[in-house]
């Protein structure tokens, strides 16, 4: 069906003066032929209103094709002549016949003329070609590749690099020794995300060369972070797509990119250069194809020079020697052979009537770009040797000469692995080869321009390397930028704008957060252990919070303590020596004792406050103070209670408070008190314990140690029973305030009691705003003011009378006071 569709089309062509008769032009006889397709000249085959092919040789001669097929003969006379290896077809020559594929209905017409020697069993096989070299170009290959491919016919570009093309589904026999473009598209990725050039335009010309690169590109620039602001068809020059290429310079230019990726054809392309010149677009980056970015006929446009710094990719390539000085003795072979041609080449086919002489004669100069497509062209003609030589069982002693059909060639180039000049040659299932890419840079040296090779991709594994210092950068030696917005600075995360990604404004983290990655739109939290402070890239440790041995406030906290313990237990022997003294009888006597001990326990609970807290630390931490200063203050309360009773109450109650006395009812009211809070402590304990526990919740930057529980149910229970239990001493020994001044102690008690009250409502004042080392010290001052405020207005007094006015400690001073008391009652 492709074929007689094919025919169908050539029989719509426009062939003035021109038929597809056998011609004499580039032909070389041979045992088994080589067809190749080369674009000798460029013609302008757009003709409204029918397919149309004119003669080739009334195009412009492209000195670029010329040395492709100057490849090809140098590639057939080496394995002819034995040259670099004698035993590859020793006694078999190839030949070859050439088409000028100067346009797309060039290379159909050829496709037509290779498919009818395929198809005219009339013809001998040896005359039918065994393979195709060629063409030079993507667009031009699928017919070919499809068309072919149907009869196995196997087809071997040199420059072709579309990824579709790789489809054997669609196209068997075809193979290439230019890599395929989508292994192009990644190094062009590469060199992207090597320069962070996240803000590009992306051209591509109407072709499915530049389509389908454009399409592969867009698609993986999103995986690199790279936002294409501007996507745009580049179509084939004409005044009326002039206009068209206008309105997208405009484009280009609104985007505000500095960096232009252009998959393109050269033939496309060298079209839309004039129009960039034209609109003084100067001063970006524009990064090309293999196609495009090292071809003459685009670096040949006038005014070029200013478009500013072109990076491309080129396909790698080994040195040719000879073939520069076969070109050269090519002119004066031609020369000797042109006069008996001459008649023949006047009546050649419009594909193959081109004038070698005279593009010869020209002295066309060897560019790199020329040798890296020669030296592809020289790969796929050994390629096809190489396949002929395990199809024919060749050996040093010669060839089997049989029939080869194409297929049998096809089937042995999916299996060949050669060497040529340093480079191995070898197709993988899809008909690729395994070549990488040279990065090249365009180099201006006054008005000449060359190519200068700054770095290499390789797709296997994919590394790019680039010494961006070998690049004439337009910018004087700096890289330049091409960014929607510039990547936040640490600390930052994105804000998206727009519909890009790469456009955002830069939002700084919030405290306890951080962010060190660039490109992240959301700050990360820090560990539970670190803080931050806003737009930090790290977290920090936090600093933990307690009450160290060797602290300033600690130190003196101690002296303090064991000041308190020194009176207390000072206090307490004193008390001891005097126990029969009417002083420390009036004070409770044995009770004094007890008071206290209590007291310099609750002192001592205060070392549980100091350094890391501990498990132990937490269990007696608040229960030890709570219980002791419980203890304290009952025997206040019951010291309190039997003044008043004596004094105020013991006419009205003489019998109850006798029968209380006598039966130890101050003793069983101390320890019932002291029972009930002991209970709640150990319930407290018991149920919920206090651990040691880290409070990371009150600072962001610190982290408090302390016990956990400090506000629970237990606790403040605890609290509020000491409260009442304070408050009943305050109001018991306000009611004794105009008792004898021996057993008035309302005023002593009365400023133990505010100064317990006062230090405690200061802490937790203090506390409830603070919880760093000075609030922990606090507490522990607030223990030692209120144990010393019981001890200066309880006990104090009374060792000042013991120690100082001992004349005061005497049965007879009491009951002169008491005495005095009733007097005045009376």
């Amino acid at each position: 069906m492709m074929f007689l569709s094919l025919l169908l089309v050539s029989s719509t062509l426009w062939l003035p003066g021109a038929v597809l008769a056998d011609g004499v032009g580039l032909q070389l006889s041979g045992d088994y032929y080589i067809s190749g397709l080369f674009p000798l000249h460029n013609t302008d085959a757009d003709v409204s209103g029918q397919p149309y092919l004119g003669d080739c040789k009334e195009g412009l001669s492209n000195k670029h094709g010329y040395h492709l097929l100057q490849a090809l003969r140098f590639a057939v006379e080496e394995i002819n002549n034995g040259t670099t290896s004698p035993d590859l077809l020793p006694g078999v020559t190839l030949g070859y016949d050439t088409y000028d594929t100067c346009s797309r209905p060039a290379s159909t017409l050829a496709t037509l003329g290779l498919l009818e020697q395929q198809g005219n069993r009339s013809q001998p096989s040896h005359r039918r070609a065994v393979a195709v070299v060629g063409p030079d170009s993507s667009s031009y290959s699928f017919t070919p590749a499809a068309a072919l491919g149907a009869y196995l016919v196997p087809q071997i570009s040199y420059e072709a690099s579309n990824e579709l093309l790789s489809n054997k589904y669609l196209y068997p026999a075809f193979f290439r020794t230019i890599p395929s473009d989508k292994n192009q598209v990644h190094a062009m990725i590469q060199i992207l995300a090597r320069f962070n050039w996240t803000w590009i335009a992306l051209l591509g010309s109407d072709n499915e060369y530049g389509l389908q690169g454009m399409q592969s590109l867009s698609e993986l620039a999103s995986d690199y972070g790279v936002c294409v602001a501007y996507k745009g068809v580049i179509p084939a020059y004409s005044e009326d797509t002039k206009e068209r290429m206008k309105d997208m310079v405009q484009n280009i230019i609104k985007t505000k990119v500095n960096t232009i990726v252009v998959f393109s054809s050269k033939r496309i392309v060298s079209g839309f250069f004039p129009v960039i010149i034209e609109q003084n677009i100067t001063d970006k980056v524009w990064i090309g194809t293999e196609d495009w970015s090292v071809a003459t006929l685009v670096s040949g446009i006038p005014g070029i020079r200013s478009i500013g710094t072109v990076l491309g990719v080129s396909v790698k390539s080994s040195a040719l020697s000879g073939f520069s000085e076969f070109e050269e003795q090519s002119l004066s072979l031609l020369n000797k052979s042109q006069g008996s041609n001459v008649t023949n080449i006047q009546s050649a086919s419009c594909l193959q009537n081109t004038d070698l002489l005279t593009m010869a004669s020209q002295n066309y100069p060897l560019l790199s770009y020329d040798l890296i497509s020669s030296f592809n062209v020289y790969k796929a003609v050994y390629a096809i040797a190489h396949a002929l030589h395990e199809t024919l069982g060749c050996s040093a002693g010669g060839c089997q000469p049989v029939e080869v059909n194409p297929w049998q060639v096809w089937k042995m180039l999916k299996t060949i692995r050669f060497s040529i000049r340093n480079t191995s040659v070898y197709f993988d299932e899809n008909g690729d080869p395994p070549t990488g890419y040279d990065i090249v840079t365009w180099v201006w040296v006054g008005d000449d321009w060359a190519l200068r090779v700054v770095g290499d991709y390789s797709p296997d594994p994919p590394a790019l390397t680039i010494d961006s210092a070998q690049i004439p950068w337009w910018t004087g030696g700096m890289v330049p930028e091409s960014l929607c917005s510039p990547e936040c600075p640490e600390g930052h995360r994105k804000l998206m704008t727009g519909q890009h990604k790469c456009c955002f404004d830069c939002m700084a983290c919030p405290a306890a957060t951080f962010l060190n990655k660039t490109g992240e739109t959301g700050c990360q939290s820090c560990e539970l252990e670190e803080w931050s402070e806003a737009a930090s890239e790290v977290c920090v440790a936090r600093t933990l919070v307690y009450l160290p041995w060797e602290h300033p406030l600690a130190i003196a906290l101690l002296l303090l303590l064991a000041a308190t313990l020194l009176l207390t237990l000072g206090t307490a022997l004193l008390f001891l020596l005097h126990l029969g003294t009417p002083v420390v009888k009036s004070a409770g006597g044995k009770t004094c004792l007890l008071m206290l001990l209590s007291l310099t326990a609750a002192s001592s609970s205060t070392l549980c406050h100091f350094d890391h807290p501990s498990a132990l630390g937490c269990l007696l931490k608040q229960p030890l103070y709570v219980f002791s200063i419980t203890v304290c203050l009952s025997c206040i309360a019951v010291r309190a209670l039997q003044v008043v009773c004596i004094f105020k109450w013991s006419s009205k109650l003489p019998r109850s408070y006798e029968t209380w006395s006598k039966n130890h009812g101050p003793e069983v009211v101390i320890a019932v008190v002291s029972a009930l809070e002991l209970l709640v402590s150990v319930l407290r304990v018991a149920l919920d314990p206090p651990r040691p526990s880290q409070d990371h919740d009150f600072y962001f930057d610190k982290t408090v140690e302390e016990c956990s529980k400090t506000m629970s149910a237990g606790a403040f229970t605890e609290l509020i029973y000491v409260s009442a239990l304070s408050i009943l001493c305050f109001c018991l020994s306000y009611m004794g305030k105009d008792l004898p001044a021996n057993y008035n102690e309302a005023k002593c008690v009365t400023f133990s009691l505010m100064m317990y009250m006062l230090s405690w409502i200061s802490f937790f004042t203090f506390y409830s705003i603070n919880r760093e080392v000075y609030s922990m010290a606090m507490h522990v001052g607030a223990i030692l003011v209120s144990v010393l405020g019981i001890l200066g207005g309880y006990f104090l007094p009374k060792v000042y009378i013991i120690l100082i006015k001992p004349q005061m400690n005497t049965t007879a001073h009491f009951q002169n006071c008491i005495q005095m008391y009733t007097m005045t009652k009376e």
